[in-house]
């Protein structure tokens, strides 16, 4: 007897995305998808307590750089720490980020592989599209912030009342550093929304651009309310920054108005506001045909008297 090795009925993919999983089936998948998001979190987050310290290292450069945090004894580049476990409680704060970053394509794949089977074909594909924008995107922002960090704690540090640097406590440097790196990674992720927008038929090229004031008042806006550094020039980069993205993405999405020949419709050159205009037609009204008189109608046949209650039904049903 042969044994045939292809899986037999359609896959849990097939299922989800034709209707036919049931609701605990649902609940199944959802229940083993969070196992193995949870798996791949936890592996990452053994990777990251192990390279805890390398990536301390690289973070404390910035303040490494200032002449204060230089100790002259010693020569070393020393924090000033408050409570007994901050610097536990440190680690496990950079293992468990360095846990997400290194486990994201895991989590986010269970994550895609449990919402994709209620997209449709095309929506998958834009959807792959702006994922891998998205992540030059982020990373983008994050090298921005950390090359803004050094400059920033020069200003911040050489501005204070004391007049001169001083030492900083671990936890809240670190704090500082990964709020940066957050902002400006979640700031550059602006242009995608603007061009879900324009692919999504809600606004045009030229509705976008004609917001252009509006935009680069709330980028300066984001940027000096969301961005840690109170000096002008994180704030500032950040900000123009986010217009220049913006303006990327007004011209993507202008060839793409482009390739989909939007405003070349029948209106397209009419303003929303204006009337459009009315042609006046003059058609002399002539005399209507006859009207016959109307047929009368049938009388109903009469309705046959419906069978016994017993003889409409078998012994099955």
């Amino acid at each position: 007897m042969a044994i045939s090795l292809r899986r037999q009925g359609p896959s849990k993919f097939q299922q989800a995305a034709d209707g036919s999983m049931t609701l605990i089936d649902h609940v199944r998948e959802l229940r083993n998808r969070l196992f193995w998001a949870a798996l791949g979190i936890v592996a990452g987050l053994i990777v990251g307590f192990i390279i805890s310290q390398w990536v301390f290292d690289l973070l404390k450069a910035p303040y490494c750089a200032l002449p204060s945090s230089v100790n002259p004894n010693t020569g070393n580049c020393e924090f000033i720490t408050l409570g007994v476990a901050d610097q536990l409680i440190l680690r496990l704060k950079i293992a468990l980020w360095v846990g997400l970053v290194l486990g994201a394509p895991v989590w986010l794949y269970q994550l895609w592989a449990f919402v994709a089977p209620g997209l449709h074909r095309h929506e998958r594909k834009w959807a792959y599209v702006f994922v891998s924008i998205a992540a030059p995107l982020f990373a983008g922002g994050v090298t921005l912030a950390y090359l803004v960090i050094g400059h920033s704690l020069a200003f911040i540090m050489e501005s204070g009342v004391l007049g001169e640097p001083t030492k900083l406590e671990v936890t809240s440097y670190v704090g500082f550093v990964m709020n940066m790196l957050l902002i400006f990674g979640a700031a550059f992720e602006f242009p995608l929304i603007l061009l879900m927008l324009n692919f999504t038929g809600v606004v045009s090229a030229k509705r976008l651009i004609s917001w252009w004031r509006i935009v680069v008042f709330l980028s300066f806006a984001f940027a000096a309310i969301a961005t840690p550094d109170p000096g002008p020039f994180g704030m500032t980069l950040l900000a123009a920054c986010m217009t220049l993205l913006y303006l990327i993405a007004v011209g993507v999405a202008a060839i793409n108005d482009r390739r989909k020949g939007r405003g070349k419709e029948i209106y397209g050159d009419l303003d929303d506001d204006q009337i459009s205009p009315l042609e006046e037609e003059r058609v002399p009204v002539g005399v209507s045909d006859r009207i016959d008189s109307p047929a009368p109608v049938e009388a109903p046949e009469p309705v046959a008297k419906p069978l016994p209650l017993e003889s409409r039904f078998d012994d099955m049903t």
